[in-house]
């Protein structure tokens, strides 16, 4: 007969051995693989219930944004400097790849949300719920391809051999999202201002990035592209896909390592602030 695992809870801080943290941590996230599995099965079908255009709902939001752009830069009420590729293409790849941030940046308090039922009644690897929430931003992702390719087969935008670093230009642009996210967690699970709020600011944020329009490079937009440190990584993610020149290359390199830097630190954080987190959910 095999011996049952042995847990000690001490009241030492696990930040006084981060070696074992880092340890634990890693051992929790390989453990809880399969329950992140079933948990984004289970909200993957939640997301969709009782919906009669089901997957569509994926990539619906960022066509009607950039089709509200399109409108009005065709009827003249807006006015858009020139772009690389047709103004339509340009404007509807800048939305998928938007949405795609935002759906990581609300990932990881929807996720904990989602599982707070079950938080103080089950002891599991909590890093799953991340994990999940994770998986299902990729699921959304792949569905907008096929919308993506689709842009690009009418208006006919045809790639490059740039076309290799897209999958790593939206991975950097998931990591700023979820750091965000991750970031926003421990007071977004004490307060639900904080994800009501999230949908707000992800609109003017929209705004201030050059998603519906090129990068300005003077005045006051510009030094506002300079210091939005999600514009050159939703920048690149497009010129990736679409053919166009890298432009901002070497500032995406630095923003994705920051980015992923900062999920790390924000995943050991999430591990230590948990049992208060679930406490203070739970009373």
């Amino acid at each position: 007969m095999s011996e049952l695992p042995v847990t000690i809870f001490t009241p030492e801080s696990a930040m006084r051995n981060p070696g074992l943290l880092l340890v634990a941590m890693g051992h929790d996230i390989v453990k809880g693989r399969e329950l992140a599995w079933r948990l984004f099965m289970r909200d993957l079908s939640a997301q969709y219930r009782q919906t009669y255009l089901g997957y569509i709902w994926a990539f619906m939001p960022p066509f009607v944004a950039s089709g509200t752009f399109i409108f009005l830069q065709s009827q003249g009420i807006i006015s858009v400097a020139d772009t690389p590729i047709p103004y339509a293409a340009f404007a509807m790849i800048g939305t998928l790849l938007w949405q795609s941030f935002v759906d990581a940046m609300q990932c990881p308090l929807i996720s904990l949300q989602n599982a707070q039922p079950m938080l103080a009644k089950i002891n599991f690897p909590r890093e799953a719920i991340l994990m999940a929430g994770l998986l299902l931003v990729g699921f959304n992702f792949l569905v907008r391809l096929l919308p993506l390719i689709l842009v690009m087969a009418i208006w006919r935008v045809t790639p490059n051999d740039t076309i290799v670093l897209f999958p790593v230009a939206v991975l950097g642009l998931i990591a700023c999202g979820f750091a965000v996210g991750l970031v926003l967690l421990p007071i977004g699970a004490l307060y639900r201002d904080i994800g009501r709020g999230i949908g707000l600011i992800a609109q003017f944020w929209m705004l201030l990035t050059p998603v519906v329009y090129p990068t300005p490079t003077h005045g006051f937009a510009g030094w506002l592209a300079t210091w939005n440190p999600i514009a050159p990584v939703l920048a690149t993610a497009r010129e990736t896909v679409s053919g166009m020149g890298l432009t901002a290359f070497p500032a995406f390199i630095g923003i994705s390592l920051l980015a992923v830097l900062v999920c790390f630190l924000g995943m050991m954080a999430f591990r230590l602030v948990m049992p208060i987190l679930i406490e203070r959910m739970s009373s």
